[in-house]
Formats: structure tokens, C-alpha cells, sequence
């Protein structure tokens, strides 16, 4: 069963009610007793996971998860060595003032 945000147009009291979907939403304050209580929209039922076991890339083997922190590893190492070079020849950086060619 759902929980639903309530506010109240009279006195501006908020609160949640754990109600079925089948259920009318209710209409009067608990706080002020007048007819001026309505259902707030709410952002949805999301079903929310938390914790490991979750994912496809949990059940991964440890020579999968070596030989793909390896790949990162060495993509890593490849990346510093370009975007230092690239810098030094005058070939865009992400930094359009500082390139070359985009300044051109």
C-alpha cells in the first residue's frame, strides 16, 4: 500500500497517510476539521534497490573485474600522455581560447 502526501488549503498542515489505492482520498483536516484537505502529487512509486548483489556487474568473476580494472588502469595512463601532448602541439584542450584551431 501506498504512501500519500496530504496538505490542508486552510491551515497549511502537511502529512502523510499510509492508504490502499483503492481508497477515496480523505477530505477533512485532522488538525483544523475543515473540508480543505487535498492529495498532493507525488514524484511516484519508485522501487529503490540499495546494497550489493543488485547489479549484473555484481555477480562478476574476479578474472573479469582484474583483467577491467587492468583496461582502466592502462586507459587512464594513455589518456595522460595524449592530453599532455595535445596541449603542447597546440591541438584543442576542451578550451577553445587555448586551441589553434578554434581560435582560428
Amino acid at each position: 500500500m501506498p504512501t500519500y502526501d496530504y496538505q490542508c488549503d486552510s491551515c497549511g498542515h502537511k502529512f502523510e497517510l499510509f492508504q490502499s489505492i483503492k481508497d477515496d482520498p480523505i477530505r477533512k483536516c485532522p488538525e483544523c476539521k475543515k473540508l480543505k484537505l487535498r492529495r498532493l502529487f507525488g514524484t511516484g512509486a519508485a522501487l529503490v534497490f540499495k546494497g550489493s548483489g543488485f547489479y549484473q556487474t555484481d555477480y562478476r568473476s574476479d578474472s573479469y573485474k582484474k583483467a577491467a580494472k587492468a583496461d582502466s588502469e592502462k586507459s587512464k595512463s594513455s589518456n595522460g600522455e595524449a592530453s599532455s601532448k595535445s596541449s603542447s602541439d597546440g591541438a584543442c584542450s576542451g578550451n577553445p581560447s587555448s586551441c589553434k584551431k578554434c581560435s582560428d
